[in-house]
């Protein structure tokens, strides 16, 4: 049997594809997650080990794609000056609580956050900070608007 130019040409079109990895049979490949250098950070008597989003390229990406993060695990987001910011939940998968903070480290506001939104949570006023922790901690923790958070990387 005579294969057609055009019939060898998707043929090979595919086996190109599946070499380069662009095509399976489980379909999409889950994205890779990527990790940030890390801060400790203090509000009060809590320790927090919080991850650097500190370019646009890495606060665009935050957290998404991750299935966990441990209680005291964070990602703090630096915008260098105040500015009005907002965040949304685009591909990340666990609800989350975001603090926004001033140049001082004082929490201006804390939102609530529901996975894989694209709703905006904005701060209050201009923020230079923001923090993401895991849905309800601040509020377990008692933490509120006015509290100041320690260590944040300038």
């Amino acid at each position: 049997m005579r294969q057609s130019s055009l019939s060898r040409f998707f043929l090979r079109s595919a086996a190109a594809l599946l070499a380069l990895g662009c095509l399976s049979s489980a379909g999409a490949q889950t994205p890779q997650v990527r990790r940030f250098p890390t801060t400790q950070l203090n509000i009060g008597i809590y320790l927090i080990k919080a991850e650097v989003a500190q370019t646009e390229a890495e606060r665009e990406q935050g957290l998404m794609f991750r299935e966990k993060m441990a209680d005291n695990e964070g990602m703090v987001f630096l915008f260098g000056q105040p500015a009005g910011v907002c965040m949304w939940m685009k591909n990340t998968l666990i609800p989350l609580s975001v603090a926004f903070m001033d140049e001082k480290g004082v929490i201006i506001n804390i939102e609530e956050m529901k996975e894989q939104t694209l709703d905006s949570h904005c701060a209050k006023r201009p923020a230079v900070y923001a923090l993401e922790m895991n849905k309800g901690w601040f509020k377990q923790k008692n933490i509120k608007p006015g509290t100041r958070i320690e260590g944040l990387p300038r």
